[in-house]
């Protein structure tokens, strides 16, 4: 098996699947196995996973289990691949968004501000587009656009000069290269929190995290079966909200349809208000959890 840490909210995520025994369920992000594990042992011999992975190291932890069944794809193409596995609905869906620990800590990956290592920041390996790349071709425009977007980088315009700049004279190409140019521009004693947010960012760009996000949450209301439910656990504001939005209102726009009698015309029931958080003890265990937020909501 592939070294993974575990999974942040295991408890409450399943539980919040409300897993009927003989239902079908799909993990949208396998990673270690152990959400999908823990499904598992709640379905009957009738019940049935199927689990997405675009991380080829996952499918080393893959159970060999008659009801369950790995596909190696991006969850974008979530609707398609169950089509293909002859499955047209489902009973609940969960997804642990953003990098699994694993990927953290794995040099060559590129997405640990920790390590030096090649600035790649793929999930999918399979795909050609790097940070590198991001960084040795995109406009000032560009950069600052996307560290601004989806890394809230104050001076984002300042750190993209900076890095077109640089480019010139030598290629922007390790984790190490960036990591010096970065702290030019960091603000005094906030310079590791800085960091993240320009790593994250260029992640998110690479593997299109948010039209990824998207994509997937609105396959989720002709997939799911009356009563099915839907659980996301999201590391970031950028994917909070836009999932906080959507459970709300079956819209990426969050705006809330109602009838002529002002009732809402959502097609999802609200099991959580507020999102999940993890507790002191998790914190301590696993930092990563730090950020985590669960929600859930149950197609109506």
């Amino acid at each position: 098996m592939t070294a993974y840490h575990n999974p942040v909210l295991l408890r409450q995520s399943v539980e919040g699947l409300n897993v009927r025994p003989d239902g079908i369920y799909v993990d949208l992000t396998f990673g270690s196995g152990q959400s999908s594990q823990a499904i598992l042992q709640l379905l009957n011999p009738f019940g049935l996973l199927l689990a997405f992975d675009q991380d080829a190291d996952a499918q080393a932890n893959a159970p060999q289990d008659s009801r369950f069944t790995f596909i190696s794809a991006n969850f974008r193409h979530l609707k398609n691949y169950l089509q293909y596995h002859g499955v047209s609905r489902v009973d609940g869906i969960l997804g642990d968004l953003g990098v699994s620990s694993h990927q953290f800590d794995v040099a060559e990956r590129g997405f640990s501000t920790r390590f030096d290592g090649p600035l790649d920041m793929r999930m999918d390996r399979r795909k050609s587009l790097t940070a590198a790349h991001v960084l040795a071709s995109y406009s000032i425009d560009e950069l600052a656009g996307l560290f601004y977007r989806y890394g809230e980088v104050f001076n984002a315009r300042r750190l993209a000069q900076m890095i077109v700049q640089a480019r010139e004279h030598h290629p922007v190409a390790t984790t190490s290269d960036l990591r010096e140019l970065v702290m030019q521009c960091a603000p005094k004693n906030r310079e590791n929190r800085y960091l993240a947010q320009v790593f994250q960012a260029l992640r998110i760009e690479v593997n299109q995290e948010m039209e990824v996000l998207e994509e997937m949450l609105q396959q989720t209301i002709a997939l799911l079966n009356p009563g099915g439910r839907l659980v996301i656990i999201s590391y970031h504001s950028l994917e909070d909200r836009l999932v906080k939005q959507f459970m709300r209102s079956g819209n990426l726009q969050g705006t809330v349809e109602k009838d002529f009698y002002g009732n809402s015309q959502s097609p999802f029931r609200l099991v959580t208000r507020k999102a999940i958080v993890p507790d002191e003890a998790e914190m301590e265990l696993n930092s990563r959890s730090r950020s985590a937020k669960l929600r859930i909501c149950e197609k109506i």
